[in-house]
């Protein structure tokens, strides 16, 4: 249904976050618009909390008790407390379209009082039939939207507080009624209307204020950790955002490998008892990891041992001594609260096992697919029986039925069997004969080449001799020619 809006008043509504304009429905929705302005006029709304504020959705207020349980309407003034609502108007019908839409909160039997909401998100369909529209903000939607993005509690109430200060009709149509008692100014809030437990209007937050840079570095480095604290809880490192650490804990490290937990018990213990000593090692290998944490029975022992074995030096090696930040022995199952070290050091000794077992049921043979239906054992001897009954009434009759065409199969059978087993004895023969004829050639081959290799011997042996008897020949024919020395010489 389109509306056409004839005539608007204006009212000013000054809150902590601004000024907003309300054009009023006055033709449309006269007793609404009589109620809200009257209310206005009376200052009933000065200092009301703004106490419902969801986002994209409404901002709600116009209750003096801030609780969104109050509120009255101006005719509760006039005839007393039978007159605290008055009967919505539903006719003619104004949708909840934009943004600004100022309508009367229905108390549940719709009925309306002193509260109102203006909505802050568009084409809010469901709030149609329920709550009378009967204005719409025109100036200060920038304030509407700040009034948006205030933070709030779980109840969709602001942390700090946001108020209607002052109103301020611009023009009002109505004239007021008889006994309507108008004040001359603004009375003053109470004190139980600025008592809301919460950050009041005009206070500033600022952390930083009255605080050195030290100061405000050690909050901004507090927040931090509590921010990675709950991060680290969220994906289950912690089991606790607030545990700490305890602080009779030693952390130590840059170890030598070859350290052991006793050595560093004995160099440590001049300085108290200890609970523990524990160098860390790889879960597989059992290697040291070159770091240890040491508890001792008293946190001012462990003082001592800090101030005293920082940069010591321990088998070659300047260790580094630090209070302990794990809180590793508290008992809690890691991340995803389900397994633990222990658990995943047990399935790695079942896997040896689990293993061998899957080899062994590979290793047996398959079986039939089929499911056998398991029976008491008397069960299964009379479905045997029956079976058997069966099975032989069954061949009697498939007998009796086939008779020659069964003695012409066995026959063409035992023909095709008779005839495969002559083909197959003569492949069998013939490939015997291959077989013969090839181990023939491969003898045949060995002795040619075992001749002719033996008289190649005979012929490098006969050559070898020739050369040695010319070579003697040759030296002693040289030896004839040489001069002889005289034997005055020698």
């Amino acid at each position: 249904l389109r509306h056409r809006i004839v005539d608007k008043m204006a009212v000013l509504l000054e809150t902590t976050l601004g000024d907003l304009v309300v054009d009023l429905y006055t033709e449309e929705r006269p007793r609404a618009c009589l109620n809200f302005l009257k209310l206005c006029k009376i200052k009933y709304y000065n200092y009301c909390l703004i106490h419902n504020v969801q986002r994209d959705f409404i901002m709600q207020t116009g209750d003096p008790t801030g609780s969104g349980r109050g509120g009255e309407s101006i005719f509760c003034k006039l005839y007393g407390d039978q007159a605290r609502y008055f009967e919505a108007e539903n006719v003619p019908r104004i949708k909840h379209k934009k943004k600004g839409t100022i309508s009367m909160v229905n108390n549940g039997n719709d009925q309306h009082g002193s509260q109102f909401l203006i909505t802050v998100g568009e084409n809010l369909d469901y709030l149609n039939g329920v709550h009378t529209v009967f204005g719409e903000v025109t100036e200060g939607m920038d304030v509407l939207m700040k009034i948006n993005e205030a933070f709030v509690d779980k109840e969709f109430c602001p942390y700090q507080d946001i108020r209607i200060t002052h109103t301020v009709i611009l023009e009002d149509p109505f004239d007021d009624p008889q006994d309507l008692q108008i004040p001359d100014r603004s009375p003053e809030p109470t004190k139980e209307q600025l008592d809301s437990g919460r950050i009041g209007a005009d206070e500033e937050i600022d952390d930083s204020k009255g605080k050195s840079t030290a100061e405000i570095e050690e909050v901004s480095a507090e927040k931090e950790a509590s921010t990675r604290a709950i991060l680290l809880e969220m994906v289950g490192d912690l089991p606790d955002a607030e545990i700490k650490p305890p602080e009779n804990v030693l952390f130590v490290c840059k170890l030598n490998p070859v350290t052991t937990d006793e050595d560093l018990e004995i160099i440590f213990s001049r300085f108290g008892s200890i609970r523990s000593c524990e160098i860390i090692r790889d879960w597989k290998t059992g290697e040291s990891l070159c770091y240890a944490f040491i508890e001792f029975e008293k946190q001012e022992d462990c003082e001592k041992a800090y101030f005293k074995m920082d940069n010591v030096l321990i088998d070659d090696r300047r260790i580094h001594v630090d209070f302990s930040q794990s809180v590793a022995k508290v008992q809690w199952k890691g991340k995803g609260g389900k397994y633990t070290k222990e658990d995943f050091k047990e399935y790695e000794k079942n896997l040896g096992k689990s293993s061998s077992i899957s080899l062994k049921d590979k290793a047996q043979p398959k079986q039939d697919s089929k499911y056998e239906l398991l029976l008491d054992e008397g069960e299964a001897s009379r479905s045997h029986r029956h079976s058997k009954k069966h099975h032989k009434e069954k061949r009697h009759r498939r007998h009796s039925e086939e008779g020659g065409d069964k003695r012409k199969a066995t026959k063409n059978k035992e023909a095709a069997e008779s005839e495969l087993q002559q083909h197959k004895s003569t492949d069998v023969i013939d490939e015997y004969g291959r077989d013969k004829k090839r181990d023939q050639k491969k003898r045949d081959h060995y002795r040619s080449r075992s001749r002719s290799g033996s008289q190649e011997r005979d012929y490098h042996k006969h050559s070898k001799s020739k050369k040695k008897s010319k070579y003697r020949e040759e030296t002693e024919e040289r030896r004839s020619r040489s001069p002889k020395r005289p034997k005055n010489m020698e």
